[in-house]
């Protein structure tokens, strides 16, 4: 398939023609939607090696598992379904086994914008730690249901059908979760009455640097190009 074709072909086209056989057919999905998928996966887990994992395991489960998909949903909803699982099972995992604390400081400091933890003010950089910071006190399905909604900017619809849950839920974890971030966060409001969470994060500039495209084999691309954010 030349690269006018590929460019041409909608989502559906391109897993039809990847499960008949198309070798350029899957990596050219990977392309159109792997920023998405980066920064759901960065923002869920807060940890760049387990972001670029989960991300990896995602697109190879979606690789194999392309026969299955029939079109209920929009391949971007399903992509994303199958990386919030992959999320979900490794915060679930690393919760199990976590038996001392990690430094927090460091590791939010690389997952920063480069631009903004050069050149943004500082009040702006610490809103940013602090609010990753403790975004990752909150359980994995509030965390995951307010990345989605109030980071990443979808429709709660939406948001739902990735979760794979009723909006109903959706909603209420999104509320359980800025109840219980309200309080850690409202200091950081420059007013200095507080803030809802929701808003600072769709004010966050959503660019992320994410991994090269890779096939799913190619576990150390993805791991490599972990990229920043």
């Amino acid at each position: 398939m030349d690269d006018a074709t590929i460019g041409g072909a909608s989502d559906g086209e391109l897993l039809a023609r990847h499960v008949d056989g198309d070798p350029d057919a899957f990596s050219e999905i990977v392309r159109r939607h792997r920023d998405r998928l980066w920064a759901v996966a960065l923002r869920t887990l807060g940890d760049r090696e387990e972001a670029a994992d989960a991300v990896q395991d995602a697109l190879v489960s979606a690789y194999r598992a392309a026969h299955t998909f029939r079109g209920q949903s929009a391949v971007t909803t399903w992509l994303h379904r199958i990386t919030v699982n992959a999320c979900l099972d490794r915060a679930r995992k690393a919760a199990s086994r976590r038996t001392s604390p990690v430094d927090d400081t460091e590791r939010l400091e690389q997952l920063l914008e480069p631009h903004e933890s050069a050149a943004a003010p500082a009040e702006r950089g610490d809103l940013h730690r602090e609010l990753l910071q403790a975004l990752r006190t909150l359980p994995p399905e509030q965390r995951a249901a307010l990345v989605l909604v109030d980071m990443q900017g979808y429709p709660v619809a939406e948001a739902a059908k990735v979760l794979d849950v009723p909006t109903g839920t959706v909603k209420s974890r999104c509320a359980r979760g800025r109840a219980r971030l309200l309080p850690l966060l409202s200091h950081l409001h420059p007013s200095g009455r507080g803030s809802s969470p929701s808003a600072m994060g769709r004010n966050r500039t959503q660019g992320t640097s994410v991994p090269p495209t890779a096939g799913p084999n190619d576990t150390d691309a993805v791991k490599g190009g972990g990229g920043r954010a």
